[in-house]
């Protein structure tokens, strides 16, 4: 544990476990889908306490505010004293739209099945 000292972004979202692997989080900033205090970063950009992370993962941006810069991977208690997670709850189930998809493989809708799709759909 380094506690004050920057520490690559990278590295440290390896530590915190956001990531499984470290070239994970690597691949991540090289992508685009890591933002430091609202700027895109690059692996080795440095993160010291008091810094916002955004990261998207899995489609989702989670926000993240570093407590404490590690370097080596820590159990799960340790990494969340480290890190202080700022992303909002999901919306709730039922106001998630239910969008009509079919089966892959199932091949071409018949012409029934289309116009109840259109109708589902709103067309």
């Amino acid at each position: 544990m380094n506690g004050e000292s920057p520490v690559r972004v990278d590295a440290w979202l390896w530590a915190v476990r956001q990531f499984k692997t470290r070239s994970a989080a690597t691949a991540a900033c090289r992508a685009g889908h890591v933002r430091v205090n609202g700027e895109r970063a690059k692996a080795a950009q440095a993160v010291r306490p008091g810094d916002e992370v955004r990261v998207r993962i899995a489609g989702f941006d989670r926000m993240l505010v570093v407590r404490q810069t590690l370097v080596k991977r820590v159990s799960a208690a340790l990494a969340g004293t480290a890190v202080e997670d700022r992303t909002p709850p999901p919306p709730p189930r039922e106001s998630v739209a239910i969008v009509a998809t079919r089966d892959r493989g199932t091949g071409r809708p018949t012409k029934r099945e289309r116009r109840d799709l259109e109708r589902l759909r709103g067309r």
